[in-house]
C-alpha cells in the first residue's frame, strides 16, 4: 500500500462502514476518526477520546478489519489510539527542533504527575459551568423553528425562564442529527446569562472524567458541585453503557429532582427504553416528555439558506442556486446535519474550482448522501421470516401465545433485530408480533443485548441473521 494511495483506501473502507451500518451509527462512531499510518502491515487511526476507542474496539474493530482487508491484503492489524496534545503542542507552538524537545520534555514531566482527582473534576466542571464546553453557535436564536420542534423549544424555553416548575425532568428525544444538542447547549447559554448555574455534561465526558474522579475519592467534590448549581443538563444519555455510570447519573438525578432543581436530558430513545433501573426510568418519565419530529420541507430549506448565509461571511463569493437548495432539501431527509455536510462539499467545491456548482454538478457531489436517503428500509415482515427459516420454526409460532423454549427466544430474536435494525417504535414493533405490549419488546431487546457480551457464538450468529436481513430487503 503506496503512501499517495493510503487516504484514498481509508475513504473507500469508510463509504463501506458507512454503507454497511447506517448513517446514524456511522455518525455516532466513525465520523471523527483520522487515518494516521501504514506500517509493517498494521493501520493505525485516531479517535478523541479514550470512550470512542474502547468502543469501537469492543464493537467494530474486527469490522473495520475485514473492509481494510479487502481494500489491502498486506494488512494484518488496526491500532487505535487517542489524538493527543503533545504532538500539537510540540508542533504548532515552538518553531525549532530545541524548543520542540523542551516542550515534549516539559508535556512529559508533567503526565508524570497528574493532576488530584479532585482538581481534574474541578477544572472539567469549572469549564462546564463557564461555558467553555458550549458551542457559541448554538443558541435559540440560530434554532430555526417549525411544526416539527416547535412544542420541544417551547417546553425548553419555559424551563429555562422557570414558567412552570411541573416540567422536571424535561426529557427531549430525538433521533441522531435532528438538533437535540444545539437545543440543550442553547438551554445551558441561556441559563448562564439569565444569572443562574448549570451543569452541561455529554454522556462521554460524564463517563470518563465524573466517574474516573469519583472512583479516586472525589465524591465530596461532587456533591458539593451539585448543592451550587440549578440546572443539571445531560446530553446523549444512551450513551452511558457502564453500570458505574448509570448508577452515578441516577444518584445525581435523584438529588437535582429531590432538591427541586431542574434536570434536562436528551437521548435518542424514551425513557422506557433506556437501561437503567425501573424506578431511573420511572424518575425520567415523571416530568415533560416531548420528542423532536423529523424536520419538513420547509424547515430544512430555511436551514440550508441560513446556512449559506453563514458561509458567506466568510466567503462572499459563495452562493448556492435556489434549485440546488430544493433538491438538497427534498432530498435530505433524514438528518439535519446532513444538510451541513451537504453544504460543506459545496464549500470545498467553490474553494477548489473558484465557483459555485451548477446543478448536475451538485447532484455529483452529494450523490453518496442521497443514496444512503433512498435505501430501502428494512421491514420487520423480513425479520421475521428470516428468523423463522434460521431457526425453523413457522412464523405463526412466532406471533402466537407459545410459550416453548424454541419459540420464545427466536420470537426475542426477532424482536431485539427490530428495535436494532429498523426505525420502529416499541409500541408499533409489539403490534406486528401478535398485538404485544411494548414491555415485551424492551424486555426481549435487554435479555438479547445481556446474552451477546458473554456468548462470542451467539454474537456471530446475530451478525450473520444481520447479514441475511440486509440482501434480503
Amino acid at each position: 500500500m503506496s503512501g499517495d494511495n493510503e487516504s484514498l483506501e481509508w475513504n473507500r473502507v469508510k463509504k463501506q462502514l458507512h454503507a454497511e451500518l447506517g448513517d446514524d451509527v456511522f455518525t455516532s462512531w466513525f465520523a471523527r476518526i483520522d487515518f494516521e499510518e501504514f506500517q509493517d502491515g498494521t493501520v493505525r487511526l485516531s479517535v478523541p477520546t479514550q470512550f470512542l476507542k474502547q468502543w469501537i474496539q469492543k464493537h467494530y474493530q474486527n469490522q473495520i478489519l475485514g473492509f481494510w482487508k479487502r481494500e489491502c491484503e498486506t494488512v494484518q492489524n488496526i491500532e487505535l489510539s487517542v489524538r493527543g496534545a503533545v504532538r500539537s503542542v510540540a508542533v504548532a507552538l515552538t518553531p525549532n527542533t530545541q524548543s520542540r524537545r523542551a516542550a515534549v520534555q516539559k508535556i512529559a514531566q508533567t503526565a508524570k504527575s497528574p493532576p488530584k482527582a479532585d482538581d481534574v473534576l474541578s477544572k472539567y466542571i469549572t469549564d462546564a459551568m463557564d461555558g467553555s464546553v458550549l458551542d457559541p453557535r448554538s443558541s435559540f436564536g440560530s434554532f430555526l423553528e417549525s411544526a416539527s420542534n416547535r412544542t420541544a423549544l417551547t417546553a425548553v424555553k419555559n424551563v429555562v425562564l422557570k414558567k412552570d416548575d411541573l416540567f422536571n425532568p424535561l426529557f427531549i428525544q430525538a433521533a441522531t442529527g435532528m438538533g437535540k444538542t444545539h437545543l440543550l447547549q442553547a438551554a445551558a447559554a441561556s441559563i448562564r446569562r439569565n444569572g443562574k448555574k448549570a451543569l452541561y455534561l455529554t454522556a462521554e465526558h460524564f463517563m470518563y472524567r465524573f466517574v474516573v474522579a469519583l472512583n479516586s475519592r472525589a465524591a465530596s467534590t461532587l456533591r458539593h458541585v451539585l448543592n451550587s448549581i440549578d440546572y443539571l443538563v445531560v446530553d446523549d444519555i444512551q450513551f452511558l453503557h457502564e453500570k458505574k455510570a448509570r448508577t452515578e447519573f441516577s444518584h445525581m438525578l435523584n438529588l437535582m429532582l429531590d432538591e427541586g432543581r431542574q434536570v434536562i436530558v436528551a437521548s435518542d430513545r424514551l425513557p422506557l427504553e433506556l437501561d437503567f433501573d425501573e424506578r431511573t426510568r420511572s424518575r425520567l418519565s415523571g416530568g415533560l416528555v416531548v420528542q423532536l419530529g423529523e424536520s419538513d420541507f420547509g424547515l430544512r430549506t430555511d436551514i440550508l439558506v441560513s446556512q449559506v448565509a453563514e458561509i458567506r461571511k466568510s466567503y462572499p463569493s459563495f452562493d448556492v442556486s435556489e434549485d440546488v437548495l430544493r433538491y438538497v432539501a427534498s432530498s435530505v431527509k433524514s438528518t439535519i446535519r446532513g444538510l451541513g455536510g451537504a453544504m460543506n462539499r459545496f464549500l470545498a467545491f467553490h474553494q477548489l474550482m473558484g465557483r459555485v456548482p451548477t446543478y448536475a454538478e451538485a447532484e455529483e457531489t452529494i450523490k453518496d448522501l442521497i443514496a444512503v436517503e433512498e435505501a430501502q428500509p428494512i421491514k420487520i415482515a423480513v425479520i421475521q421470516r428470516i428468523v423463522s427459516r434460521h431457526y425453523e420454526i413457522a412464523r405463526s409460532d412466532m406471533l402466537s401465545r407459545r410459550r416453548a423454549r424454541v419459540v420464545v427466544l427466536p420470537r426475542q430474536i426477532a424482536m431485539y433485530l427490530a428495535k436494532e435494525m429498523t426505525p420502529r417504535s416499541l409500541p408499533e414493533i409489539g403490534r406486528r408480533f401478535g398485538n404485544r405490549d411494548h414491555t415485551t419488546v424492551l424486555h426481549a431487546h435487554r435479555k438479547i443485548s445481556r446474552m451477546l457480551p458473554d456468548d462470542p457464538t451467539f454474537s456471530r450468529e446475530l451478525e450473520s441473521l444481520k447479514e441475511m436481513i440486509r440482501a434480503a430487503k
